[in-house]
């Protein structure tokens, strides 16, 4: 079947159309998304203000047209951290789906691990051995390990490259302020450590996620040209003296970085602190990356139930 799949994430809204087969790997057909980034549309009290609320109606309707267009059976909407946190994220679910019919299902922060750490699993397959696995977004941060397809552990913080980002004002940010953030992070990394490494050592440790693709592309990995099976990897040595790099450039300076658009440069210091303090504490010295996330992880959860 032709399946869509709409993921409302803190930054993008994307639709990714795919022809899926029992017993096959989906095939990509068509993508389309825009950068809406909910996450600056929260108001002090934590609500999606009324232009953000608009927007996400507007774009979902698109999508709809365009899932249509090219020819969806069934459509999978979903929303993570953003909505998931709002106060008012019920109202703007309800508002979405009266204004556009499509139900957006807002997944937890253990079910958006665990689905992504699906499709690291069959991305890489049974020889993998036990994985543990990085994925960070705009409002989350990801963690999840284990040896089958359920992971034994699956956590969800909320230390997204886009959240953080809001804690680091100026350009650059004051020193002063990093060293904050970045023991903020530490601190609440730490705090799940235990959690995360006693269900045993990793064979395969894998990061997912447009942001550690970036930082690996950054630190000299393969460009997105070159397909999906070219092995990536970000070592923590590399990204370690890139942190301090990132630290005393201009969002423009970030810009000009190899694999680093300019609306991604403002969250990239943001998203390296936070890997960079996951790898850290949880003893990885080199992540490989796995092109599939979340999207796929509810696809793939779709055909099993076929």
């Amino acid at each position: 079947m032709r399946l869509g799949v709409i993921d409302v994430g803190s930054n993008t809204v994307h639709l990714l159309v795919v022809d899926a087969h029992e017993g096959a790997h989906p095939t990509p057909a068509s993508s389309h998304k825009q950068e809406l980034r909910l996450s600056e549309h929260v108001l002090p009290d934590g609500q999606i203000g009324p232009e953000g609320i608009q927007r996400l109606t507007q774009f979902v309707g698109e999508c709809l047209e365009v899932a249509e267009d090219n020819g969806v059976e069934e459509m999978l909407a979903f929303a993570t951290s953003a909505v998931r946190e709002a106060p008012n994220g019920d109202a703007v679910l309800k508002h979405v789906e009266n204004e556009t019919g499509v139900q957006l299902k807002v997944l937890s922060g253990s079910s958006e691990s665990r689905l992504t750490f699906l499709a690291v699993r069959r991305w890489f397959g049974w020889s993998a051995g036990r994985v543990l696995m990085i994925d960070i977004g705009g409002g989350s941060l990801e963690l999840a390990a284990g040896i089958d397809e359920d992971p034994d552990v699956a956590t969800s913080l909320p230390l997204g490259a886009g959240r953080l980002t809001l804690e680091l004002p100026g350009d650059p940010p004051d020193a002063q302020v990093i060293r904050d953030v970045r023991r903020r992070v530490r601190s609440q990394i730490a705090k799940v450590v235990r959690d995360v490494t006693k269900v045993g050592t990793p064979d395969q440790v894998v990061g997912t996620s447009k942001t550690i693709r970036s930082l690996a592309r950054i630190c000299g990995a393969a460009p997105r040209a070159e397909g999906p099976y070219v092995e990536r990897t970000l070592a923590l040595s590399d990204l370690r003296e890139l942190v301090g790099r990132l630290g005393s450039m201009t969002i423009a300076e970030r810009a000009e970085l190899p694999g680093v658009s300019s609306s991604r440069a403002p969250q990239l210091l943001a998203g390296a602190i936070a890997v960079e303090a996951a790898m850290d504490l949880l003893g990885v010295e080199q992540l490989t990356l796995c092109p599939w996330a979340l999207r796929e992880g509810i696809i793939l959860r779709r055909l099993d139930s076929l």
